[in-house]
């Protein structure tokens, strides 16, 4: 009975010795997802090469590594090493476990989480530093009003400090353009504004240089180029000087009834006479006959000479505008224009910097409840009315941009100006209205 005992536990041992000799076989080139292939050690048993916990354990030997505490030939333990594996940690010449070449790692052939190799990133990795999403205006782009101020919007937060007119440049030819450069921080977007309008027809380039950097101290990989051409047609702003300031400015009176609220400031010169201020409210500075209004009329005085003197690419217009939509330009009357019959849209097509100028001869009336209407970009800071007499708004009519009359400006009963009403000779009247001095 002994013997056959003693012949069973030398059978058992030579299938234990089978086992650990499987283990080496084929731990070197098989991996399951979580352990050994064929032939697997158990829970801390050690065959001939084989492994306990964590040997060729979870995760096993992936493409060109080693799993979370896997190991190779002769593996090792949780964190340990061994010629081609590497544990929770490790690291060896052909992959990474979770840490070997792991959290940010890099190694040539397989990347861990968030690790990088040869032009590619894992989660969280580098992905080549920051980059422009959008330019203004767009690349080619034909028609550019000549007070364009080209930007760039970044994909991430960028150091202020290296965004300036040294990264940031803009060239007409070989010739560099002045101008300041500014970065919006919320919205990741860098400006360059010229000094100087651009010139009409010409073909510009806008540079962002690798010198820019993230806020993580991460360069523009490449630099950024893009061109535009100005418009042949396109209009600078009226400069208006020390009148840019006034929402109401008159020559000989500005009178209110009813409850008139003027945002920015009123004035009136060389005359002094304000009456209506109460009721009506002014949210900005009152100048009566005083130096302020006194350098606002001279200077409203040279912008109304500037508008009415243009004459690039007019386009002729007479009688109502109402109904019709317009692009931005010179609209010349040698009569009077109207909004009386439908409204009138000024449509910037997408171009924020765009102008509308529009000269008459005589006056300028808006019928009642009839509307000006800004679309696609169009701005009241850049629509002007040069009007050669009197402008007359009709009751709870609605109108945009900068009213510069020779004579007189009134407005009916609830009319509203987003703009200004800038009379040189005579009066401003006002009935119960807004007038909004609209943004730079």
């Amino acid at each position: 009975m002994s013997h056959l005992k003693s012949g069973a536990i030398f059978l058992l041992l030579l299938g234990f010795a089978a086992c650990g000799r499987q283990v080496v076989e084929f731990g070197a080139d098989d991996a399951g997802t979580g352990g050994i292939a064929t032939g697997g050690a158990g829970m801390g048993g050690v065959g001939t090469g084989g492994a306990g916990k964590g040997g060729a354990g979870k995760g096993g030997a992936g493409k060109g590594g080693a799993g979370m505490g896997g190991a190779n030939l002769g593996g090792a333990g949780e964190g340990g090493v061994s010629a081609g594996g590497a544990g929770m940690g490790g690291a060896n010449a052909g992959g990474a476990g979770k840490g070997g070449a792991g959290m940010g790692g890099s190694n040539v052939g397989d990347a861990g989480m968030a690790g990088a190799n040869l032009g590619e990133a894992g989660m969280g990795g580098v992905g080549g530093g920051p980059t422009i999403v959008s330019t203004r205006p767009l690349d080619l782009a034909m028609g550019v009003s000549v007070n364009a101020q080209p930007s760039v919007t970044f994909n991430t937060a960028m150091n202020p400090a290296t965004i300036t007119n040294l990264t940031f440049t803009l060239k007409q030819g070989l010739n560099d353009i002045a101008g300041v450069v500014t970065l919006d921080p919320l919205n990741n977007t860098a400006t360059f504004a010229p000094l100087l309008p651009l010139g009409v027809g010409l073909v510009y380039t806008a540079t962002v240089s690798t010198a820019v950097e993230a806020l993580n101290g991460e360069a523009l990989p490449n630099a950024v180029s893009w061109t535009f051409t100005i418009g042949a047609c396109s209009q600078a702003r009226v400069v208006l000087g020390a009148a840019a300031n006034f929402a109401v400015l008159a020559g000989s009176t500005v009178t209110s009834s009813g409850l008139t609220t003027v945002t920015g400031d009123l004035g009136v010169s060389p005359g002094t006479a304000i009456t209506g201020f109460p009721p009506g409210l002014v949210v900005g500075l009152v100048h009566a006959g005083d130096p302020t209004s006194a350098q606002g009329i001279a200077d409203l005085t040279t912008a109304y000479n500037d508008a009415a003197g243009r004459t690039l690419c007019p386009v002729t217009v007479s009688g109502n505008l109402g109904g019709q939509t317009l692009t931005p330009g010179l609209y010349k009357s040698t009569t009077s224009l109207a909004v009386s019959s439908g409204d009138l849209t000024l449509d910037a097509q997408g171009d924020g910097k765009a102008v509308f100028i529009f000269q008459m001869a005589s006056t300028l009336t808006t019928t009642s409840g009839r509307q000006v209407i800004l679309s696609n970009g169009a701005l009241a800071a850049n629509v002007y009315w040069q009007v050669g007499t009197s402008a007359t708004l009709g009751t709870t009519s609605v109108v945009e941009g900068t009213i510069m009359a020779d004579q007189a400006i009134t407005l009916g009963t609830g009319a509203s100006l987003t703009g200004r009403a800038l009379a040189r000779i005579a009066a401003v009247n006002l009935d119960g209205n807004a007038i909004v001095k609209p943004l730079p």
